[in-house]
């Protein structure tokens, strides 16, 4: 999940600020941020990126995503100052980065454009298998869930009712800095693609846990545990004590991240997660 990045940070008259897009492979890390004792991906690229420079270097991300999610196109900058070309950081990273980091471009930005904080949204996609035999290829990027059938179209029911800008301490989980749960959601969506289920949720910004509190409960909407009625009226009564199962972290994966102002060609970030197909 992503929450918000302080803006202070060391500013250069002479120096450049490098955009970064980035997909990651969210299993064998911590998380995105930083941390004292285990890999994370910001640590991982930070220490690439100080390897060619020759002194520590801080990146600054769209968000934090947790431990075990994935990223198809994370957003991040930096300082610098030398003769590496601004799109040439790719190619530069690359081989100092673990296999499952991933630079898909770069570009300078303005030294005003900050990628938390010139974000206009973001987007996360949740990704279930239905289908009852294990696949290996996608255990790693989906909840593997064949229990009970789930129907898209109760969950949609139960999404659109978000839409909009709500309260929504009810999924939130403990332990955010966040000063309100107040959450402004752009679109929120459920459809199928043979044994597939996506969900995905675009907002202004999204609360500690939101997306997979919020899935662990329309998942007992979609077997019919759950009306659709005490659903909506657990979220817009802000009853936490109500949600009490996070869906698999493995199944999320930051999308994309939006901004008035981007340098990248929208093949490079808009749509990069793939999908499988897996006919019944």
């Amino acid at each position: 999940m992503v929450s918000q990045l302080t803006s202070d940070q060391p500013q250069n008259p002479s120096s450049q600020r490098i955009a970064l897009v980035i997909q990651y492979l969210g299993t064998n890390y911590n998380g995105w941020q930083r941390q004292p004792k285990g890999r994370t991906i910001q640590g991982e690229i930070e220490d690439a990126i100080a390897s060619v420079m020759g002194h520590p270097v801080t990146i600054y991300g769209a968000g934090r995503t947790d431990a075990g999610v994935h990223a198809a196109a994370q957003v991040a900058h930096f300082e610098y100052s030398g003769s590496i070309p601004p799109h040439k950081w790719g190619k530069v990273l690359s081989p100092r980065l673990p296999g499952d980091i991933l630079i898909r471009a770069s570009a300078q930005v303005p030294v005003d454009w900050h990628a938390c904080f010139s974000a206009s949204w973001r987007r996360y996609r949740y990704t279930i298998y239905t289908g009852k035999i294990p696949n290996l290829f996608v255990k790693s990027i989906a909840w593997h869930y064949y229990q009970n059938n789930l129907n898209e179209l109760s969950i949609q029911s139960a999404l659109t009712p978000l839409i909009g800008r709500h309260n929504l301490a009810a999924f939130r989980r403990a332990g955010s800095s966040r000063k309100h749960s107040w959450v402004n959601v752009q679109e929120a969506k459920c459809y199928r693609q043979d044994y597939f289920l996506h969900l995905e949720i675009q907002a202004d910004g999204f609360l500690y846990g939101m997306v997979r509190l919020l899935v662990g409960m329309l998942i007992e909407v979609g077997i019919g545990k759950r009306s659709l009625e005490n659903f909506t009226e657990i979220w817009q009564n802000q009853r936490r004590e109500e949600v009490k199962y996070s869906a698999p972290a493995k199944g999320l994966c930051l999308l994309r991240v939006g901004y008035s102002t981007f340098p990248f060609p929208k093949q490079i970030w808009f749509d990069s997660q793939p999908t499988y197909v897996l006919t019944p």
